[in-house]
């Protein structure tokens, strides 16, 4: 099917992102979000980043003009039912996916295609909770979504095949590279990421180093870009829980234990850059570690 109409559930910090990049690719959008406060922040959030593409020479001015002509934003769900591809990027919480998904049926074309942004959730299992579970799908994009090249494609047991192949045609246009993961628990990226994470959690639980001792040794000893505990408190630190207890769930092997001391970090609200304290405080001037 063609897909002109994208309907974006979420106007938080992967919503807005998401929209940001479908609008540049041509692409109608309409974000909806319960909060009028979020829908609005979201827009000046787009706003701003396509000036800084514009300022980096990336866009023209004509170009950021028109995908800002193409957001639409509503806080009724229901209005989303018209669009052709629907790309949930709610909280990371089963429940409320469903819900979403729950209320958004009734009200969708035959030929909408359903998809889910969650970074681990069951795709077969939410998708078992609609009237289509042929056309639904994981869309799975990287944080910050204008930056990163990689969607995550997550087929659930019964997604079929001109789904999936919409879902990468979708991807190729808006110049990202897509990759298949069958839908076991994380997929890929945080399959592989997330354990990184605990672990040096662990090693920071452990007294092995400090915050900055194991970024450090991260950086310059793996040439990773951020170290694990700085790239946690970029994630979030609720979502790193949220991933490791699907993991530790889903696979039953003791090795996706959540650590100890991510558990409490998040029990005391410090959840991170959302939060302005996590790993790192970032409070002041410059990020100074915690612990």
């Amino acid at each position: 099917m063609t897909v002109e109409r994208v309907g974006i559930v979420g106007a938080g910090q992967m919503g807005n992102g998401i929209a940001h990049v479908f609008a540049l690719a041509g692409y109608e959008v309409l974000l909806t979000d319960i909060s009028s406060d979020a829908l609005i922040a979201a827009v000046a959030l787009i706003d701003r980043n396509l000036d800084r593409q514009v300022g980096k020479g990336l866009i023209e001015p004509l170009e950021k003009a028109d995908a800002m002509a193409r957001i639409g934003t509503t806080q009724t769900l229901t209005d989303l039912g018209q669009t052709d591809l629907i790309i949930e990027a709610a909280t990371e919480r089963e429940a409320v996916k469903q819900a979403i998904f729950e209320d958004l049926v009734p009200h969708l074309k035959p030929d909408t295609i359903l998809t889910s942004n969650t970074s681990s959730i069951s795709i077969t299992r939410l998708a078992a909770r609609t009237d289509r579970p042929e056309r639904f799908m994981g869309f799975h994009f990287m944080n910050p979504v204008p930056i990163m090249q990689l969607v995550e494609l997550i087929r659930g047991i019964a997604t079929d095949e001109p789904t999936f192949k919409t879902c990468e045609a979708v991807v190729a246009k808006l110049g990202k590279t897509s990759t298949a993961s069958e839908d076991f628990p994380a997929f890929i990226v945080n399959r592989i990421l997330m354990p990184m994470i605990n672990e040096a959690i662990y090693t920071l639980y452990e007294g092995v180093g400090s915050v900055q001792s194991i970024d450090t040794s991260l950086k310059l000893g793996a040439n990773h870009p951020m170290g694990p505990l700085e790239l946690a408190d970029f994630i979030g630190l609720d979502t790193c829980l949220a991933i490791m207890n699907v993991l530790h769930d889903g696979l039953a092997d003791t090795k996706y234990r959540p650590c100890p001391l991510l558990t409490k970090y998040v029990e005391a609200g410090w959840l991170g850059r959302k939060s302005q304290r996590g790993f790192y405080d970032y409070r002041g001037d410059v990020p100074v570690p915690t612990r």
